[in-house]
Order: structure tokens, then C-alpha cells, then sequence
């Protein structure tokens, strides 16, 4: 494949608008067409039993820090040790990437990941966990994570071609997100039943699935993509790439900081089930199974879309926002509940309309780069926020902490609304239609023509 401007893969003139890869037709509109690629159904399956262990991992150390602390601040600072290796080396990652094959890549961090879960289910079964080991497992996790995250990204187009990416990209989401649903439920059971460490234990060994699926793909079926050589200025090569470019730059901003303040879901939702509604973990892995609900909706819904719109993400980012301000009023358990589909939903439209506009505007050469760089910014953002909104958090109440991310997403999508809305040659227009007030963005063109 090309590496310069005219790649396939390359932006289209509308920043708004990121269509699909046009040298590989898409099959038609179906949800699940990816699936019917050999090599992405066995990447999948595998998945789904590592998901379903991630999740279990995920509440149970949480609920682990918090009953070891009493500290939502310690929760913070847990989430933050664990995305703060993407956060120094994310780029560095992005870069070996592009250099390296992606399938023995993620044979050896998918490894790596399963022996920090058992050292850890070995340390809780024995009874000699303490705080800084959950630090140090997650800083460990966090370092997997630096390669393992670009290089799935990355690797999703060599198993199905930029034509079927869309779709592939939204049912890794789906797939994610419905782990969700069964992940925080089977570790609130073990939680209560038999203790965390057996949560790990066999989130260590969830990770035998996707070994075997990559094990067991056909390297003949891989899509092939020209890797990058080794060479000075690699790294520069990368940030000059997306910084030049309008619709790739400000999605980034955008998700930095939701990725920030706002999604830091272990801090607020740990703190409104203890806090606020004196519930344990049964609550909280409640609140993360209803919020997964939404977003395995989400991530369907986007599964069945042939483009990934810039003015979607916007959009989605203001109701994501204006949710967690709802939830953050709450009276009730049961209303807070009822929130967290929506915004399940609305965080993931933000989440699968980021990741596949970014890759489908890309150039393959340098997509590891920008696939590091998203998730640098993404996740890396944690350790500046997660600190920040537990600290909040235990100062002035969960409610506060909640509503003041969704301030900031609001705020940013705004902001970075306009800014895209300006870059792609468009206008604001107020008017009327049927009576009604309408406010919308045109082409200048249009709006002079109106004048």
C-alpha cells in the first residue's frame, strides 16, 4: 500500500464525514459481516472469554483498593498507575508498532498480561496483598498495555481490509462491552462468594483463548500492510502526521479530555455505591452492567453505520455529558440506574466514532503512530484525571466529582465542535422550519446565499 497522501486510507475533504476504505467493498449492510472472515472470528472468539476476565479483573480490583483503603483517591491512583505507562511511552509504542508484526507482537504482551493477573491471584489467595502490590500490578498491566493497545487496533485491518473496518472496529466494541455484562456480575458473585483472588485467577487464565486464536490464524488470510522501516525521526514523523490534519488532531482533543474527566467510571461509580447509596459490590458491578447494556447498543447501532461521521462524535459527546450531570442530580438508586444505559450508549458512540474515523483516515504506514497517540490521549489521560476527580470526589461528594466531568465534556465538544465546524468550511445557522426554531451548521456558500 501507499504510504504518502493519496493512500487509500487517506482523509476525505469534508472533515466531517470519514467514508469507507474505497478499494475494498464493503459486504453489503450487515451487523455481524465481519465475522464471516476466518481469521477476525477466531481474533473474536478469543476475545470474548478474555473480555469476560478483564471485567472481572477490573471490579475486583477496584472493590479490593477501596476495601483495603476506604479511599476513592486510592482507587484514583490505582487507574492512574495503571494508563500511566500510555500516558510516558504511548508514542515509543505507537512507533515499535509500525515496525514490528502485529500477531507475535500481541502473542508476547497477551502473555505478559496473564502473568501480572496470577502474580496477583496468588498474592490475594495467600492473604498477602497489600496496596502497593494492586500499584505495582497495575503499572505492570499499564506497560503490556504501552504495544498491546496500538498493536490490536492496528491489527483489526490486516484481519478484514478497509473494507469491512467499520464494521470490525464497532463488533470489538460490542464484544467488549458485552463482556461487560457478564464480567462485573460473576465478579460481584466471587467477590462475596469465595474472595477477589480467584477473580484474577481466572482473568490469568481467560488469556489462554486469544492465544490459541492467534495461534491458530492463517497467515496466508492476513491482509498485508508494509510495515515501517527503522529510522531516525519516526516519532516526530507521527505527531507533524496528525497535527496537520484537522479530522484527525481535534478528535483527539476531544476524547483527552473526556478520556480525562469524564470516564473515569471505577472513581464516581464505586463512590455513589458506597457513598451515596451505601450499596457493596453487588451495587457497583450493577451500575457497570447496566452502563455495559448501553454500550454493547451503541457499538451495534455503529456496526451497522457505513461511515463514521465527525458531527456524530460531537453530538454524542454533548449528551454523554449532559447524562453524568443528570445522574450526578439523582435522588434515587433506581434513577441513577436507569441513567447509565443512555450513557453506556452515548460513550460508546463517542468511543467506536473516535477510533474508526481516526483509522479509516489514516495511512496504513503510520497508523500504529496514530492508534498510539488516540490511546495515549485516551487512556493516557487517567493519571492526570483519575487523581484530580477522586480528590474531588472524597472533598465535596461523588455528586459533585460526577457533574464537574460532565462540564468538561460538554464543554470540550463545544469548543472542538466549532472549531471542526469552522475547518470544514461551515457555518451556524439559525432559522425556521415548520414553525419551529432550527439550529444547525451549512456550507458557508449557503449561508452567503441565504444573506
Amino acid at each position: 500500500m501507499s504510504t504518502g497522501s493519496g493512500a487509500a486510507s487517506a482523509p476525505a475533504p469534508d472533515p466531517y464525514d470519514t467514508p469507507a476504505a474505497p478499494d475494498t467493498p464493503a459486504r453489503g449492510n450487515s451487523m455481524f459481516s465481519s465475522l464471516g472472515v476466518r481469521n477476525y472470528r477466531l481474533f473474536f472468539l478469543g476475545q470474548v472469554v478474555s473480555n469476560i476476565g478483564t471485567w472481572m479483573q477490573r471490579i475486583a480490583q477496584d472493590w479490593l483498593v477501596l476495601t483495603l483503603t476506604g479511599s476513592s483517591a486510592a482507587v484514583g491512583i490505582t487507574t492512574a498507575l495503571q494508563f500511566l505507562p500510555m500516558l510516558l511511552f504511548g508514542l515509543y509504542g505507537g512507533v515499535l508498532v509500525d515496525r514490528l508484526r502485529k500477531r507475535p507482537t500481541l502473542l508476547v504482551t497477551q502473555c505478559a498480561m496473564a502473568l501480572t493477573a496470577i502474580v496477583l491471584a496468588v498474592l490475594t489467595l495467600t492473604g498477602r496483598v497489600e496496596v502497593w502490590h494492586i500499584y505495582v500490578a497495575a503499572f505492570a498491566l499499564g506497560l503490556a498495555t504501552v504495544v498491546d493497545n496500538p498493536a490490536r487496533q492496528a491489527f483489526v485491518s490486516e484481519l478484514v481490509g478497509p473494507g469491512q473496518l467499520q464494521n470490525a472496529v464497532s463488533l470489538n466494541s460490542a464484544n467488549f462491552q458485552s463482556a461487560r455484562l457478564v464480567g462485573p456480575a460473576v465478579a460481584g458473585l466471587l467477590i462475596t462468594g469465595v474472595g477477589t483472588g480467584w477473580a484474577f485467577l481466572l482473568n490469568g487464565l481467560s488469556f489462554v483463548a486469544p492465544l490459541a486464536g492467534l495461534m491458530m490464524m492463517r497467515s496466508r488470510e492476513l491482509h498485508s500492510v508494509e510495515r515501517a522501516p527503522r529510522g531516525k525521526g519516526q516519532l516526530r514523523e507521527g505527531l507533524r502526521y496528525v497535527a496537520g490534519r484537522p479530522e484527525l488532531i481535534w478528535p483527539i482533543v476531544l476524547v483527552g479530555f473526556i478520556g480525562t474527566f469524564a470516564f473515569n467510571f471505577p472513581v464516581y461509580l464505586s463512590a455513589f455505591a458506597d457513598d451515596v447509596f451505601h450499596g457493596g459490590a453487588g451495587v457497583y458491578s450493577m451500575f457497570n452492567t447496566l452502563i455495559a447494556v448501553g454500550s454493547v447498543s451503541g457499538a451495534l447501532l455503529a456496526a451497522r453505520r457505513g461511515t463514521a461521521r465527525l458531527r456524530l462524535l460531537i453530538v454524542a459527546a454533548l449528551a454523554f455529558g449532559a447524562l453524568e450531570i443528570l445522574a450526578a442530580a439523582s435522588p434515587r438508586l433506581w434513577m441513577f440506574a436507569l441513567i447509565m444505559v443512555p450513557l453506556g450508549l452515548f460513550s460508546m458512540t463517542v468511543n467506536v466514532t473516535t477510533n474508526t474515523s481516526l483509522q479509516m483516515a489514516t495511512d496504513p504506514a503510520v497508523r500504529g503512530r496514530v492508534m498510539a497517540l488516540y490511546m495515549m490521549v485516551f487512556l493516557g489521560g487517567s493519571p492526570v484525571g483519575a487523581p484530580i476527580v477522586g480528590w474531588i470526589t472524597d472533598t465535596y461528594g461523588a455528586r459533585v466529582g460526577f457533574a464537574a466531568g460532565g462540564a468538561v465534556a460538554i464543554a470540550a465538544a463545544t469548543v472542538i465542535g466549532l472549531i471542526l465546524a469552522r475547518a470544514g468550511g461551515l457555518r451556524l445557522s439559525l432559522g425556521w422550519h415548520h414553525g419551529r426554531p432550527t439550529v444547525r451548521f451549512v456550507p458557508r456558500e449557503r449561508q452567503e446565499a441565504l444573506a
